[in-house]
């Protein structure tokens, strides 16, 4: 078993549950499969699983960490974003939505990718790799985010909680909308939720 699956705080973790998505952070482990470190790059990305035929040894010496996400949802609460290569309609489609969302940074569609992912590293994970989160109203949150509700990672969707686990989600009985809560989610990217950009969930 590897260390390989992403939980939504951008944990890497062992699990024999399978993803639906693919992720890069860049080189993360040695040649005996371990992992070193949580990223080597500040592209974090979300891939599919299956791109042009390409095959490859997971977590092979000397190339990139492959990561697996349950759904694009939490990709997202663990501080990826679309890749520019393989699902290029996607990436498109994100960017525009985040740049709708975000006017306060000024940027127009010319903008560098780059000076995207700067702001999604700082608001993925702090200088001593700790979460960042921050605090909203619950029923304030769109489809797709993630919340920490009881000590426990939760997805809100269609007015309910369901509480993450890597085999997937059980709903919780409660939805308390006017809760302030900690959210998982990376700001901006909450911000290109609620501009439009709508993520993909599975829920069973």
């Amino acid at each position: 078993m590897l260390q390989n699956r992403v939980d939504p705080y951008g944990r890497l973790i062992f699990t024999q549950a399978r993803g639906a998505w693919m992720g890069n952070r860049g080189i993360l482990h040695d040649e005996q499969q371990q992992v070193l470190r949580p990223f080597k790059l500040k592209a974090w990305i979300t891939c599919v699983l299956e791109f042009k035929n390409r095959h490859r040894t997971v977590m092979a010496p000397h190339r990139y960490t492959e990561l697996f996400f349950r759904d694009e949802a939490t990709s997202f609460a663990a501080g990826h974003r679309p890749c520019y290569e393989c699902r290029r309609a996607d990436y498109n489609r994100f960017k525009t939505y985040w740049l709708k969302g975000n006017p306060e940074y000024d940027f127009d569609d010319r903008v560098s990718i780059q000076e995207i992912d700067k702001i999604l590293h700082r608001e993925r994970i702090t200088p001593r790799l700790e979460k960042v989160t921050y605090i909203d109203t619950l029923l304030q949150l769109p489809d797709g985010c993630f919340i920490v509700y009881e000590q426990q990672p939760c997805l809100v969707y269609e007015q309910a909680l369901y509480r993450w686990s890597p085999d997937g989600y059980t709903k919780k009985d409660c939805f308390p909308k006017d809760e302030q809560v900690q959210v998982l989610t990376p700001l901006s990217v909450v911000s290109a939720f609620r501009a439009g950009y709508n993520p993909q969930v599975i829920i069973r």
